[in-house]
């Protein structure tokens, strides 16, 4: 049964489980090719999912699997406050 793991970018465990078999053991490598972690919240949702299969898969402790560094903007901001607008609905 297939797990939606990055529900922004709609990855799933087996697509997450196929890399990891084939070598691929970072957030930052599953990131480039699968695009999870990279949707509107960030990774803040599925990137400890991700770490665990990692760590399960792998057998490293979940304490050493690096997360990856956040980027600007940290937190979803609107188009209205980048604008400087007050925009009124």
């Amino acid at each position: 049964m297939k797990t939606i793991i990055c529900r922004c970018e709609d990855v799933t465990d087996e697509e997450i489980l196929e890399l990891i078999h084939n070598g691929f053991t970072t957030i930052d490598e599953i990131k480039r090719f699968l695009r999870a972690g990279m949707g509107h919240c960030q990774g803040r949702t599925c990137g400890r999912l991700i770490a665990q299969l990692i760590s399960r898969e792998t057998k490293k402790p979940l304490d050493k699997i690096t997360y990856s560094k956040p980027r600007p903007p940290i937190k979803p901001v609107s188009l209205k406050t980048l604008a400087g607008k007050n925009i009124k609905k």
